[in-house]
């Protein structure tokens, strides 16, 4: 890829010179601008689409604050929550490629507290009956979400109210003082493993699909396998030689003026803002780094990871990562080539299932046809709880992002209603 200035603006060339028809493209815009910006239903968007490394389309519309008035702007910076989980993963692979652990390990030989993990069979915290796990959990089962952990947000179980009870998967501190009956750790991370080996599994590890806090156990065992800091890793070896100058954990103050506003959406109303600029949790420092959402970026800099996956692992001749190693990440892992339909038991993800596997940190496009949207077997993505959403397609050379601040992003269809819009731009060949 080549080096980018900092205005990508500046770096758009003529869709058609990469196999794309300009006046397709437009629909993108006049159709978000009519169905969603103008009827208030999304405050702000961005899209880019890029093909054959290049950008082909590029938008904003809307605010970047609505109470504020403040237009929506190219380096404006979004909170992309899961879309923190393909960094995760491929810090964690990084790690892989140095022989650091092998991908059937049982997770207990690096969390020993984890040795005796239970499967939740009845009851409430904390008095749960339980049965033995029929395997032990490996990493590859933390990759790919068959696990067995939730998440608390799901309302489904009594081992997610559980999750709740404890804070596990939320931004700050965990619990209530006298609650948990865990010791305080400097290190949320630390403090998550360990509060997660007293709790059971939803289910005995490999046996179903459940979205959950794997990811976020990923970034404890990178800072595990790496002996540093998980922000300080993903400085060293993922922003910095990405160039990916405006994402982290937290929003520094002096870039406060272009964070975006996050809303929620309300059944009747506007969307109503739910964390503005001005007292975000972007801005406050916390002990627990999440791998599974705690990322804030911009449209330039998850223009340049998602790059280098689609050159299979390098940027501006430098290797991220192997391309061997991306192609088992984007390989679907559920046994037996099934699809989420026939493997999730979870509530909530930021995936449809028809048509849909997982590889390791992404959802992999099976069968375009079951799915009943446009796309190519292999396209690998993955979005986060305000709407933002990505893909990439090998086979097209094609890559797309999507950025706005609404949750949940179940709300609208707007991430099929894109694959549409986007896909449908391709020319004959």
């Amino acid at each position: 890829m080549k080096n980018l200035k900092d205005n990508l603006n500046n770096n758009i060339v003529s869709p058609e010179s990469v196999g794309l028809d300009s006046k397709v493209l437009k629909n993108i815009g006049s159709y978000l601008e009519d169905y969603y910006i103008n009827p208030g239903k999304l405050i702000g968007t961005i899209t880019l689409v890029a093909r054959k490394g290049e950008i082909a389309y590029l938008d904003s519309l809307g605010m970047l604050d609505r109470e504020k008035k403040i237009p929506m702007k190219e380096d404006a910076i979004f909170r992309i929550y899961s879309m923190t989980k393909p960094i995760t993963s491929i810090a964690l692979m990084q790690l892989y490629e140095k022989s650091l652990f092998r991908l059937d390990d049982p997770v207990h030989w690096y969390i020993p507290a984890w040795k005796n993990l239970r499967v939740y069979q009845s009851g409430v915290y904390p008095n749960f009956i339980t049965s033995r796990p029929n395997r032990h959990m490996t990493i590859r089962d933390l990759l790919t979400h068959m696990s067995g952990l939730t998440y608390h947000f799901m309302y489904r179980t009594n081992v997610d109210a559980a999750y709740r009870l404890l804070g596990i998967g939320t931004h700050g501190a965990f619990g209530e003082d006298g609650v948990s009956g865990h010791n305080k750790s400097e290190d949320g991370l630390e403090e998550m493993v360990n509060m997660l080996s007293t709790l059971p599994l939803e289910f005995s590890p490999g046996e179903q699909w459940n979205y959950s806090v794997s990811t976020d156990v990923l970034g404890y065992l990178i800072e595990f396998f790496s002996g540093m800091k998980l922000d300080d890793y993903f400085q060293k070896n993922i922003f910095e030689p990405l160039e990916m100058k405006d994402t982290g954990f937290l929003c520094p103050k002096e870039k406060l003026d272009r964070l975006t506003s996050c809303y929620e959406h309300q059944v009747k109303g506007n969307p109503k803002l739910v964390d503005s600029p001005k007292d975000s949790w972007t801005l406050k420092q916390s002990k627990f780094l999440s791998g599974g959402g705690g990322l804030v970026s911009t449209i330039s800099d998850y223009y340049n990871f998602l790059s280098m996956l689609l050159s299979q692992g390098e940027f501006n001749s430098t290797r991220i990562i192997g391309r061997k190693s991306l192609q088992i990440m984007t390989t679907n892992h559920l046994p037996s080539g099934q699809d989420l339909t026939d493997m999730s038991q979870s509530a909530f993800s930021e995936t449809p299932y028809k048509g849909i596997g997982f590889g390791l940190g992404f959802s992999i496009m099976l069968d375009p046809a079951k799915s009943q949207v446009l796309s190519d077997p292999g396209e690998f993505g993955w979005g986060g709880m305000a709407s933002t959403v990505f893909w990439v397609n090998p086979k097209e050379e094609m890559l797309v992002i999507f950025l706005t601040q609404l949750i949940p992003s179940v709300t609208y269809q707007v991430r099929r209603e894109l694959r549409t819009l986007s896909y449908s731009a391709l020319m004959p060949e």
